[in-house]
């Protein structure tokens, strides 16, 4: 068992950010405000960047800059002055899947490491040793490889070569997300970091001589969304992808909300570390990501094709089917309420988020523990005044508790 595995957090603002360092990841992945595959996520400019490599610096975690658009010539022109705005930032690696811009990282910041994206597509060894030739120490493994894939593959591979895997979130239903379905139907790019997401929608058919009589799409009764893609959760498997040589364990979600960052990151920095002792993660951690909103959770590709019909169509259930035609909605069980700022002489400090009352029985989130289930009875705005209602996002209130938890945690409720 590698006990140097790393968690890879996603980080798409400082929020993010913050609250990804907060709850254990040992890195995280962000992007500028160019050449990102998240165009919709907030993302870093030129100052922010360099606070975020600090931050991140300080807390002993490594920062890696997402360059993993397919760039135009116009961008590849502005590629050196951005990539060198990173170096200088500290970032610790680029996350590169065009050939021209890991050419230009070599020349421009011959000092950085280079992990090649999985919007490289690797699905095998040969492809590997050609980017080890390119200077590339790390390939970020196409969502399709499965796990006898991966063990030939670190094998055939130098051994200062690292490979990565997603263990968390959104999958694609096109090859490691190289699609043009947005682009043909809406116009906007998916390999800029701009798509629409078509995948998701509920397809009919319409014949050319009845216009406007549609007929639904589907194989059986099952639906008709044919080409939404379950999320990915590998929570309980942890242990096969490190046995078949995945060093760095990414959890998607750059374009996703801090809470989604810091339950993701607690879940599975308790599951990897009780995992190093030897021990099973408590009952808790599994039961966390199924607390944020997500689609019904499969295994990907690791164990087999899950084409092959084998998945069940139970939203409730971790299957290897990879598609699920009932609908494309959310799962969505919880709210994320506030952020305790502090706790001092018996009362909490919250920034509020979302509206919840006194009747409501809250959890708190703190990092590496078991949520803390607890009722408040006082609550005063920021006059002082009692309330029974918290509802304007961002307002500040204050709790009555003998709870004490670190700041940033934070708090939700069940819908």
């Amino acid at each position: 068992m590698n006990k140097k595995a790393e968690l890879l957090s996603p980080a798409g603002d400082e929020e993010s950010l913050l609250c990804a360092l907060d709850y254990g990841a040992d890195a995280v992945y962000l992007a500028g405000k160019t050449f990102g595959m998240r165009a919709n996520a907030k993302n870093f400019d030129e100052e922010g960047l360099f606070r975020a490599v600090e931050m991140a610096h300080k807390k002993g975690a490594k920062v890696y800059i997402a360059c993993n658009i397919v760039p135009s010539n116009d961008e590849i022109d502005a590629f050196p002055e951005f990539i060198s705005t990173a170096r200088d930032a500290g970032v610790d690696a680029v996350i590169a899947a065009d050939v021209g811009v890991i050419s230009l990282v070599r020349e421009y910041a011959p000092k950085l490491a280079i992990h090649a994206s999985t919007q490289t597509g690797v699905v095998n060894y040969r492809t590997a040793l050609e980017l080890y030739k390119m200077g590339v120490r790390r390939v970020v493994l196409a969502r399709e490889v499965d796990l006898e894939s991966i063990k030939k593959i670190r094998e055939k591979i130098p051994d200062d070569m690292e490979i990565e895997a997603f263990v968390h979130g959104a999958m694609c239903v096109s090859f490691s997300g190289r699609c043009l379905i947005s682009e043909y139907l809406t116009g906007r790019n998916a390999n800029h970091g701009e798509c629409a997401q078509p995948c998701r929608w509920n397809y009919y058919l319409m014949e050319e001589k009845r216009p406007g009589e549609f007929y639904k799409v589907f194989e059986d009764d099952r639906g008709s969304y044919i080409l939404n893609a379950r999320d990915m959760c590998m929570i309980e498997h942890l242990d096969d992808l490190i046995d078949a040589g995945v060093y760095s364990l990414k959890i998607e979600g750059r374009a996703k909300s801090a809470y989604y960052s810091a339950l993701t990151t607690n879940a599975y920095r308790t599951a990897l570390d009780c995992l190093f002792k030897g021990e099973k993660p408590p009952k808790w951690v599994l039961e966390e990501v199924n607390k944020i909103s997500h689609r019904p959770y499969c295994t990907g590709f690791f164990y087999g094709n899950p084409a092959d019909g084998s998945g069940s169509q139970d939203p409730n259930t971790v299957t290897n089917g990879g598609q699920y035609f009932a609908d494309s909605s959310y799962i969505r069980n919880y709210d994320f309420v506030a952020v305790a700022d502090k706790c001092e002489n018996g009362t909490m400090y919250l920034t509020v988020r979302n509206y919840f009352t006194l009747s409501d029985e809250l959890e708190i989130l703190a990092p590496e523990k078991e949520p803390i289930k607890f009722k408040p009875v006082l609550m005063f705005n920021e006059n002082g005044e009692q309330i029974d209602t918290a509802r304007h996002a961002m307002s500040k209130i204050t709790i009555k508790t003998d709870i004490e938890v670190p700041p940033r945690s934070l708090l939700r409720k069940r819908l």
